[in-house]
């Protein structure tokens, strides 16, 4: 199965547990405000390559990722379904853990054929990583393009299945950050049974210079990052204990979040 790899990256420690081969996918259906890899959004980009392929250039360090796993995160890595579900078969055969970064978006609760192809994936997935950007469907919108309402059914429906989920949320000041939304992620969080951590992102300006270097325009010039203290609150709120607050991620939000 051929899929469209935007990178990779060979030691990766903040996408899933333990040190992790990280495979970047192309194409991203959202257009996040803070994502700091815009040049993972186009479908038609990356390198074409199997999935064998994938998987072996994974097994070039197995040593030091065989106590941690692989992660495949994007762009948004459930737009290629078919290719992420035949990697981690491969990957799960040889003893590996994987982990999926995902936003979700690709979920559709009406549509079974859809519901099939993800559970394909899901089938052989230790851990969803799941981003989501805002609880609010209307900011969501503002903040993605997109609605929020695909994302948290999938959010329910990870749970129904009873697959181990990390929520990651990506804390922005003026966007995400108001004490009002936080406590409605609380509260939605609250109602599932299948989340083993919740971490907190701060926002960064790290992507500001690809934006102008790619001739974009960066929604979120002039916002800084969080400070200390509303990472804290933020944690504290979400009931973050031991989540990574250094803003070092090595995503993109397509990733949904690149942060």
């Amino acid at each position: 199965m051929l899929g469209r790899i935007h990178s990779f990256e060979s030691f990766g420690t903040v996408d899933g547990p333990g040190i992790r081969f990280v495979v970047f996918m192309q194409g991203c259906p959202m257009r996040c405000a803070y994502c700091h890899n815009p040049d993972t959004w186009c479908l038609t980009g990356g390198k074409l390559m199997e999935s064998s392929k994938a998987a072996a250039e994974a097994m070039k360090y197995y040593r030091y990722i065989k106590n941690g796993g692989v992660t495949v995160t994007g762009g948004e890595p459930l737009l290629q379904r078919a290719f992420v579900a035949e990697l981690f078969e491969e990957l799960h055969a040889e003893g590996l853990h994987t982990a999926l970064d995902t936003s979700g978006i690709t979920f559709d609760y009406r549509d079974r054929y859809v519901i099939e192809e993800h559970n394909r994936v899901l089938e052989n997935t230790d851990l969803v990583l799941l981003d989501i950007k805002h609880i609010d469907n209307d900011r969501h919108i503002n903040l993605t393009g997109k609605p929020n309402d695909n994302i948290l059914a999938f959010a329910r429906y990870l749970d129904m299945i009873g697959k181990d989920v990390w929520i990651r949320h990506v804390l922005v000041p003026g966007l995400t950050d108001k004490d009002e939304y936080l406590h409605r992620l609380n509260d939605f969080i609250s109602t599932l049974s299948n989340v083993k951590k919740v971490e907190v992102l701060p926002y960064h300006t790290m992507g500001e210079v690809k934006y102008e270097q790619m001739g974009m325009d960066y929604r979120l010039k002039g916002i800084n990052p969080p400070t200390a203290a509303r990472v804290e609150n933020a944690r504290r709120i979400l009931g973050a204990d031991g989540a990574h607050i250094s803003g070092e991620t090595g995503h993109s939000d397509g990733r949904g979040s690149a942060v």
